[in-house]
């Protein structure tokens, strides 16, 4: 089994994925982690020197990879990831998908924090980030709203969380 946590960026899907692939005892694939391992090079460069339309492409093809695979694996996507191609079509066809939803002020108060490993919102002033994200999370809920689970993580702790994701998965 394959379960792939999706969600705008700072809604936790990395921490979650952790803690839950030790609980469950699956193996642990960030796909950003991933794309950088193999291309020996950081997400914020990859879009500096190639491009965002390049990541997308190294993107799809790493995802497919993943997901085409036999292992029990607990699978951190990038925010944008169910966005491009039809890639939540293939999660959703391929693994048991669970969006992570969040609220703006809550992004907000957590990304603003890493904007400079952030490359969507790295040129971004503190000023102008709570209407992009807001603009942004809009265009993309459509998307993850398409989520065979979904579970809202404000206010809540991280193993409240994964416990959810446990429960809802009957795991």
């Amino acid at each position: 089994m394959i379960i792939s946590l999706v969600g705008y960026m700072g809604s936790g899907k990395s921490h979650i994925s952790k803690i839950l692939s030790e609980k469950i005892n699956f193996k642990l694939i960030d796909l950003d982690k991933e794309i950088s391992r193999r291309n020996k090079l950081t997400i914020p460069e990859i879009f500096d020197k190639k491009g965002e339309i390049y990541f997308r492409k190294l993107e799809r093809e790493t995802l497919e990879e993943i997901l085409a695979t036999e292992e029990n694996i607990v699978f951190s996507l990038g925010g944008g990831t169910p966005v491009y191609y039809n890639n939540m079509e293939i999660i959703n066809h391929n693994s048991k998908s669970v969006f992570l939803r969040t609220s703006i002020n809550t992004l907000i108060e957590r990304i603003s924090k890493q904007k400079e490993k952030r490359p969507l919102i790295a040129n971004i002033s503190d000023e102008n980030l709570p209407e992009f994200i807001a603009k942004h999370l809009f265009e993309r809920n459509e998307f993850y709203s398409k989520a065979q689970f979904q579970i809202s993580t404000d206010s809540k702790e991280p193993e409240e969380i994964m416990n959810e994701i446990i429960e809802k998965l009957y795991l």
